[in-house]
């Protein structure tokens, strides 16, 4: 996932509240105007419950 940077993560997220599932942060990725990298690569995590954004970012960048 080199082309995806954390600050990109972030910003896709911004508003969300955990803790949370995979569906809802890509919602909440597409309702932010996220780029489709962003998108994706949220929507093919293999893990669906996250409790916090560290969790999430951990998940994104070790898939």
């Amino acid at each position: 996932m080199a082309e995806l940077s954390p600050i990109d993560l972030q910003k896709a997220l911004s508003g969300m509240d955990y803790p949370t599932d995979k569906k809802h942060l890509v919602e909440r990725a597409r309702k932010n105007k996220a780029d489709e990298k962003v998108v994706r690569s949220l929507d093919n995590l293999k893990q669906d419950h996250f409790d916090g954004p560290n969790e999430v970012q951990k998940a994104v960048f070790n898939q």
